[in-house]
């Protein structure tokens, strides 16, 4: 006869940064609280955040800072938990932290400090962490859910899920979240790789490959869309902090937009006075002052080298070879192939849908007892410390509807 299930209040499902969040913060609440988590060890992207320093929150999360369906859906629990919330929690533990640019906050003291302290936290407010246990079924009954796992069965009242999306497979990433919403009529926007590098035909990799290393300050948009960061040359495409941000604005057949000048307003004006002053100037002796040197040199021969601009001083060029230059400088319009996947995309667009969800509570309105958190729910955040954010506000939101 197997053994009767072990019940608690609330079980959560996946340890990540939501997961545990919601865990310790239930947890200080009186209720009896299990995380169950199929990894052999919790927080595993957390560790690998910030390339283990971990940009652990933006000053400036706001919602306008998040991909959604519903582009309001995130101002509840946002407003609820706020990155000052955080720091509160970092300093109680003795963490400091600096900004690093645009609002961005990294711990001093590293990403497994992060992750040591929500541990902690869990384990003081008494909340059980199991690692390497699989969930094997979900089912639901008139007390709850009874969940059938790798160490036996679990009963609760509440069930959270917080196992993420499907970037980083490598870390264990699944669409189980996916899979427990269509199992209890929840419907999914298609989930896509965000924040992540983009690939291109040959043609275009022919101008990349050698530049590869190479980063430009830049602005790229698509629509309305638009960051004012670094793109960084790779031997496959295009990646940085600029590229990142726009993968998650993305469609395939969709041209990117780069601003190669952004503090150069009239290029055009600046070339034609730079012309007129020194008229025996190569373009490349210009460009070099504007780009890093291999970049200003495969601007000159390769994108713009249906001219003579390689070849012609500035007074040798016409007015409309500067203007098509200058266009060129400010617009620079590229379409990729596709992105490097889920392998490489820091977090995952779409997810369970949040029509089907309370923004207050991170509840399934027609499964009362059921909540999705984190990256699993379709809500993207910006490049820096925003997709913690929301880990961090729809954890803290769950804890308090539990």
């Amino acid at each position: 006869m197997p053994a009767a299930p072990k019940n608690y209040d609330a079980v959560i499902v996946g340890a990540g940064a939501a997961g545990l969040m919601c865990a310790q913060a239930a947890a200080a609440r009186g209720l009896r609280v299990v995380v169950i988590e199929r990894s052999a060890k919790p927080g595993a992207k957390i560790l690998i955040s910030g390339g283990g320093r971990c940009n652990f929150t933006n000053e400036e999360a706001g919602p306008a800072a998040y991909i959604s369906s519903n582009p309001h859906f995130a101002k509840s629990a946002l407003a609820r938990y706020t990155p000052h919330d955080f720091m509160d929690l970092l300093a109680k533990h003795g963490v400091t932290w600096h900004e690093k640019k645009l609002g961005q906050l990294f711990s001093d003291a590293g990403a497994g400090r992060i992750l040591e302290i929500l541990l902690a936290e869990c384990a003081t407010n008494g909340a059980e962490i199991r690692t390497g246990v699989a969930v094997n079924k979900v089912t639901r009954s008139d007390d709850g859910f009874l969940l059938e796992t790798g160490s036996g069965a679990v009963a609760t009242k509440k069930l959270v899920v917080a196992t993420g999306g499907l970037s980083i497979p490598k870390l264990g990433a699944t669409g189980w979240a996916y899979d427990i919403a269509r199992q209890f009529g929840l419907s999914i926007v298609t989930p896509g790789p965000a924040l992540v590098p983009f690939t291109f035909a040959a043609g275009d990799l022919a101008l990349m490959k050698p530049l590869a290393g190479v980063a430009v300050d830049c602005r790229v948009s698509i629509g309305k869309a638009a960051f004012r960061e670094n793109l960084l040359f790779t031997h496959r495409g295009l990646s940085g902090p600029a590229i990142l941000q726009i993968s998650s604005y993305w469609s395939p057949g969709t041209a990117v937009q780069i601003d190669l000048l952004p503090d150069m307003p009239d290029v055009e004006g600046a070339l034609k006075a730079e012309r007129q002053a020194h008229p025996k100037q190569m373009l490349k002796t210009w460009a070099a002052r504007q780009w890093p040197e291999r970049f200003a040199t495969a601007f000159v021969d390769t994108l713009a080298g249906d001219t003579r601009a390689g070849h012609e001083p500035l007074g040798g060029l016409s007015f409309a070879e500067i203007t098509r230059i200058a266009s060129l400088a400010k617009s620079w319009k590229i379409t990729p192939t596709g992105t490097e996947g889920f392998a490489k995309a820091e977090v995952t667009r779409g997810g369970v849908a949040t029509d089907g969800l309370s923004s207050k509570t991170m509840e399934a309105k027609a499964v009362p007892g059921l909540h999705f958190i984190g990256e699993c729910v379709d809500v993207t955040g910006w490049l820096g410390g925003y997709n913690f954010q929301w880990a961090w506000a729809s954890g803290w939101a769950a804890a308090e509807a539990l």
